[in-house]
């Protein structure tokens, strides 16, 4: 009886927001240019179709005015530096032109070719300046290095001078892709790795150090909330916290956004708002891989107050990134 309900609930909501102009901003939204996927070759094999189109029709059954478009795993970066800058240019000249083609439908977190410091210098100008990007979609790791790595502080300057938004994406570290069982890494290890970059962030002192970057953490911030106990006290027991974290720990993990997809199930959802109050909680659906109708019946489900929830779904987004309400429908 219970489960009826449940879906029988959400099946009202998805009717009602078909029914209603589109209303929810979606961060967390993935594009796969047919150029990038014939570059990769044998890795783009774990991708699925998609297409647009596709994306327009499913972001209109769940009421979606507007998705913001990044790239997954694996990314622009295999090793090869002009290789990366190829791949992050066809990756954002793709992004922008669907962007352009469905006005008012999709912006553009757009790829660097990270760990290339100048190439992603280079990017960063052409991103903001030419394509007019909403901000940086990131891996949450490029090899041995997360992203409080010392090496990547010429990016992260200028983006802080731009006060940029950064998105982040997991994706399988080096050391953990060779598992020999029948877990595949996306479903413990790519969680670990946004938690792992998250600490990495925070204790590396770049979260402080860079105060005007905007941080989003895919999935709810990963395994981060049920690890809370230990961030906090490797913050007690750490040397030189004063200047590493000067406002402390929680001062800096309730500035981070956190995306709500595959991050929607009560105890989710439960455990992040114990970390961050609504204000802090961005809608994400990981379109194509998963659907809009899983996140909205797990935010149904939660029972949010009618405010909170339309925070959550439009409302934060727009404070975070104000030029998207120029371009809603």
């Amino acid at each position: 009886m219970l489960r009826r309900e449940f879906l029988a609930g959400i099946a009202c909501t998805l009717a009602k927001g078909a029914q209603a102009a589109p209303q929810r901003i979606d961060v967390h939204h993935h594009l796969f240019p047919p150029a990038y996927r014939t570059a990769i070759g044998n890795l783009a094999a774990g991708q699925p179709n998609w297409s647009p189109a596709q994306s327009v029709e499913e972001m209109d059954k769940g009421g979606i005015a507007t998705s913001l478009l990044s790239i997954s795993s694996p990314g622009v970066w295999f090793g090869d530096v002009e290789q990366g800058r190829r791949l992050a240019r066809i990756v954002n000249d793709y992004g922008a032109m669907t962007a352009r083609d469905h006005s008012g439908r999709f912006g553009l977190f757009a790829a660097l070719p990270l760990p290339d410091i100048e190439g992603s210098l280079r990017e960063i100008e052409y991103a903001f300046g030419t394509l007019k990007a909403d901000g940086i979609g990131l891996l949450t790791s490029y090899g041995d290095k997360w992203l409080g790595d010392s090496s990547f502080a010429p990016v992260w300057s200028e983006l802080n001078r731009r006060k940029a938004v950064i998105y982040t994406h997991p994706t399988t570290p080096a050391c953990c892709g060779n598992n020999r069982d029948e877990v595949p890494a996306v479903m413990i290890e790519w969680a670990t790795d946004t938690t792992r970059t998250a600490a990495s962030l925070l204790f590396s002192g770049t979260a402080a150090r860079y105060p005007d970057i905007r941080w989003i953490l895919s999935h709810g911030g990963g395994t981060t909330p049920f690890l809370l106990g230990r961030f906090v006290y490797q913050e007690a027991t750490m040397k030189g916290k004063e200047r590493v974290l000067p406002k402390g720990l929680m001062y800096e993990l309730k500035k981070f956004y956190y995306d709500t997809a595959q991050a929607n199930t009560a105890p989710a959802l439960a455990a992040l708002l114990k970390v961050v109050d609504p204000s802090q909680i961005l809608f994400g659906t990981d379109y194509p891989f998963r659907t809009s109708a899983e996140v909205i019946g797990g935010l149904t489900a939660q029972r949010f107050a009618a405010r909170d929830l339309r925070a959550i779904e439009r409302d934060n987004a727009l404070r975070l990134l104000p030029e998207l309400a120029k371009t809603l429908r």
